[in-house]
């Protein structure tokens, strides 16, 4: 039997973390930037970063290949993945636990340039960043 945080810990050993500090500098310097939020829709409709898209952790692989990035170009999903694969995608959830967890996910689907925000949601806001209401 593995705890949750076991599992988290499992995750973060073979995913790359990002602070919020450098999400931030990403967000400034790409407006196009690829940014999941991965919480509950409900913890999203609270708050959120501008330019997330929402994808809760329990359906995020089932649905990555609607992100707006992709979804506009009408093609299957399996090539919309590959679209989106090449790109670095960014996942935020409250802590830093769920995002690790779906990094680990992607990258299991084949996207190379994953990263989980390390704190999360919370580290965010501790760092008085700017969120959408």
């Amino acid at each position: 039997m593995k705890t949750s945080q076991q599992l988290i810990a499992e995750a973060k050993a073979v995913i790359q973390e990002i602070s919020v500090a450098q999400l931030q500098q990403v967000l400034q310097q790409d407006s196009e930037a690829v940014l999941i939020d991965v919480r509950e829709s409900s913890e999203f409709q609270q708050q959120h970063i501008l330019g997330a898209v929402n994808y809760p952790r329990g359906v995020l692989e089932m649905t990555i290949h609607n992100h707006p990035k992709v979804a506009a170009a009408g093609c299957e999903p399996a090539i919309a993945l590959k679209q989106l694969a090449t790109q670095p995608v960014y996942l935020i959830c409250r802590s830093g636990g769920r995002s690790a967890l779906a990094a680990e996910s992607l990258q299991r689907m084949g996207f190379a340039k994953v990263y989980s925000v390390a704190g999360g949601m919370q580290a965010w806001l501790d760092a008085a960043l700017p969120v959408k209401h």
